[in-house]
């Protein structure tokens, strides 16, 4: 038989004095979380002020641990004369929303931001109310009972239903603590301006994975779990890896290889498997590569390790762009060296200073005229070389009609025979 509602304590309490002070006393407490919760929220999204907060879950816990810690000490005082009612349950309703902010800030650390997740977080908010609910009703402790009658047989171990649910509960908020750890390192990390860009990825994502590791552990050591079992499913992973998985394996071992070492960095401009562009991005399994026209080409790790890659902007980020240009032999060559150079000089793109200016020179006699080349440099490799050598292509065009310099064509001559 459930135990119903208490109402006619409830109503003796509201008929009281000492009732009305409680009801005062839980309304103070929340409003002073509240505007403490606003106060922080705002000056941390502004950036301005004396308290400055980041972090996700720190903002979120605010409220409720606020108005717990102002309930727990009016508890302390109040009971020396009067045993507190509305205090007693408004103490567990707000465990019960830190527990809520909780849960909802580890669901979004786990999954992200998908569009199911606003659902997930309204179901776990009523789930925790409702067991709240349930505790005040009196509905809880019979259910629990239940909930250990019925078991569930793993193996030659008998688990029941509210052990698995304890054991849920434990892991959600084992895993939400090193998450928020490994939060606060991969912050520390982000503004450790004297660190290269690869080695905090490294450290950071190093950092989580062990985090995560070492949560699951405690949490399955909490539930109940034998960790000795795990050896059997290391193995199974360790043969997965030789028969299946070496592709995978290789691809991060290469990727933090790439990260340790910095060969390539974001913002390089590569060569690699016939595709040129600028790494976009750089995870621990591939590297994406944005080519000019915007297309962003997938290229695992593995290949970056074990092919040839040009990388434009491993030392510096000047490179040198040639144009080629063949003119008649009666025309002055001398002339067009001397326009060819004044074109590289008025582009915006080239370099002007020693040694890196732009210098026109022969380089060959053909049969139809002389070729001429003018190498310029550029320190912007990630903008692409077509602009820089259309510009001067087009600026030669001009100078060379203007001053009577003619290009190279070939002659060909036809007799007739017979």
């Amino acid at each position: 038989m459930l135990a119903p509602i208490d109402f006619p304590r409830i109503a003796a309490a509201l008929q009281s004095h000492a009732g009305w002070v409680e009801l005062a006393i839980v309304a103070f407490s929340f409003a002073v979380g509240w505007v403490l919760d606003r106060r922080v929220r705002l000056k941390s999204a502004s950036g301005a002020g004396v308290v400055r907060l980041s972090l996700g879950s720190v903002n979120r816990l605010l409220l409720p641990l606020v108005t717990l810690a102002l309930l727990l000490v009016a508890v302390a005082v109040f009971q020396r004369w009067h045993e507190p009612f509305f205090l007693a349950i408004a103490i567990p309703l707000m465990i019960a929303l830190a527990l809520i902010r909780l849960l909802v800030y580890a669901m979004r650390e786990i999954f992200g931001a998908p569009a199911w997740l606003p659902f997930s977080e309204r179901v776990v908010s009523f789930a925790i109310w409702a067991v709240v609910l349930l505790h005040f009703v009196g509905v809880l402790p019979e259910l629990r009972s239940d909930l250990e009658e019925l078991v569930i047989p793993v193996g030659t171990k008998q688990l029941s239903m509210l052990d698995l649910l304890k054991g849920i509960v434990v892991v959600v908020l084992t895993i939400a603590a090193c998450l928020w750890l490994s939060g606060l390192v991969e912050q520390r990390l982000a503004k450790a301006k004297t660190v290269d860009a690869s080695v905090r990825v490294v450290i950071s994502k190093a950092v989580r994975a062990l985090m995560l590791a070492f949560g699951v552990l405690i949490a399955l050591q909490a539930v109940g779990i034998d960790l000795t079992l795990l050896t059997v499913f290391g193995g199974a992973l360790g043969v997965g890896i030789g028969l299946g998985l070496q592709k995978l394996a290789s691809n991060y071992i290469a990727g933090f290889t790439i990260l340790l070492d910095r060969s390539i960095r974001l913002g390089d401009v590569i060569t690699v498997d016939n595709r040129n562009g600028v790494v976009a991005k750089l995870t621990s399994r591939y590297v994406i590569v944005r080519s000019l026209d915007g297309v962003e080409a997938v290229v695992p790790n593995e290949t970056l390790v074990t092919t040839t890659v040009l990388n434009h902007s491993y030392t510096n980020r000047e490179v040198r762009v040639a144009v080629t240009v063949q003119v008649a032999y009666d025309s002055d060559v001398e002339l067009a060296l001397k326009l060819m150079e004044a074109a590289g000089n008025a582009e915006t793109r080239t370099l002007k200073a020693a040694p890196n200016a732009p210098v026109a020179q022969i380089t060959r006699f053909t049969d139809i005229g002389v070729e001429l080349e003018l190498g310029v440099w550029i320190n912007d490799p990630e903008r692409g070389l077509g602009g820089v050598r259309n510009a001067i292509n087009h600026a030669l065009w001009t100078a060379f009609r203007a001053n009577g310099i003619r290009i190279a064509s070939a002659q060909r001559e036809f007799r007739p025979t017979g």
